[in-house]
């Protein structure tokens, strides 16, 4: 299956930079866009976990240059030497009830790491689009029957949501001051909010998946909190899709600079005990209990409305929720019990799946 041509073949032979690719979304978007011919390049930190996806795909032909966003002059010096053309924005403090206890290392990575990265865009005359990729966290917590759309207030309760609602206010002010807004000729920002994203390769901490995944492999069961909270559940490659969609409107001069949704299917926003049941009938050793709490606070329902990706980008979720789930849980068995790594397999299917729906971006077989 050529994979080059998707998405108009925009990114066949073009210089990508992934920040954050040593993590979870990182990993498989650098993996994608190596299956599209682009030659890639990745600043990040070490991974944070093992074993690590990254470690595991072995993609030994993606410059990696390992830096932190803190530091202004070595992000500055990657751009300087790499030139690249795209550059896929998702190096974060990514974790809720983490960034209770290091709000300071939150603000500090996910809002002026992103001002560093900016500036060396900036000053990057190569570069022509960024995507900054944000959160559903984002939104003002205020949920509505029919999910948040692009246009509904920012807010934040937690260091998290506040840091990336201030992400998005930056990428705002930095399209209309300094980027296309004001017709330099320089890059176009657009930024994007993905939902709560599961499938192989997410064994971070205090993430609902990664957790059960490391729970059954030892056969306790997980203290769960929250049982009833609603998230919309999507796996990886479907945020991904939208991310490579919105980098080619960008590099193609469509009108796509600013927010956007990303969201799973209608029947996969559901509350969390309903994922896990779903997920103890693919593998029973999925087993939890109660946590006692307190718990910090976290909202009691996320839902996106996704109609602007779908009217304007011509973009559409793949997999409902029980593929989503088989293939995730699938992934972590074959993985655990059998050493297999089906990332590869996965993303062909994805695409070949998205291909028989019809979707846009996939083109034709």
């Amino acid at each position: 299956m050529a994979l080059n041509t998707l998405f108009g073949g925009a990114y066949a032979g073009r210089r990508v930079l992934v920040t954050g690719h040593t993590g979870f979304k990182g990993s498989w978007l650098a993996l994608w866009l190596r299956e599209l011919g682009a030659h890639v390049a990745g600043l990040a930190l070490d991974p944070i976990t093992t074993p690590a996806h990254w470690d595991l795909l072995g993609l030994d032909d993606v410059t990696d240059h390992r830096v932190d966003l803190r530091n202004a002059d070595a992000v500055r010096r990657v751009l300087e030497q790499y030139q690249p053309e795209v550059i896929f924005h998702l190096a974060a403090k990514p974790l809720v009830r983490r960034s209770y206890a290091e709000p300071v290392e939150t603000f500090a990575t996910n809002v002026m790491g992103l001002i560093n990265l900016l500036e060396a865009a900036r000053a990057c005359t190569s570069t022509r689009a960024v995507v900054n990729v944000t959160t559903d966290k984002v939104y003002l917590d205020q949920p509505t029957d029919n999910g948040y759309n692009e246009a509904c207030p920012l807010g934040g309760h937690d260091p998290y949501s506040t840091s990336k609602a201030c992400a998005e206010l930056v990428s705002d002010c930095y399209r209309k001051s300094y980027f296309h807004s004001v017709g330099n000729g320089g890059a176009c920002i657009a930024t994007a909010r993905a939902g709560n994203v599961i499938g192989g390769g997410d064994w971070s901490e205090d993430r609902l998946v990664s957790d059960l995944v490391r729970a059954a492999v030892a056969n306790t069961p997980l203290r769960l909190r929250n049982p009833d909270a609603v998230r919309p559940w999507q796996h990886v490659l479907e945020p991904l899709s939208g991310y490579l969609r919105l980098g080619q409107g960008l590099l193609a001069g469509e009108p796509v600079e600013g927010p956007w949704n990303f969201g799973p299917a209608d029947d996969a926003t559901v509350p969390v005990a309903t994922l896990v049941a779903r997920m103890r009938e693919r593998w029973p050793s999925v087993l939890v209990e109660p946590s006692p709490g307190p718990h910090p606070h976290e909202a009691s329902t996320l839902r996106l409305d996704c109609s602007k990706a779908a009217h304007e980008l011509g973009w559409y979720p793949v997999w409902n929720a029980a593929t989503t789930v088989a293939r995730t849980v699938d992934w972590y068995r074959a993985f655990h019990q059998n050493g297999e790594l089906c990332s590869k397999n996965d993303l062909r299917d994805y695409i070949t799946d998205a291909r028989a729906a019809g979707i846009e971006w996939a083109g034709r077989s």
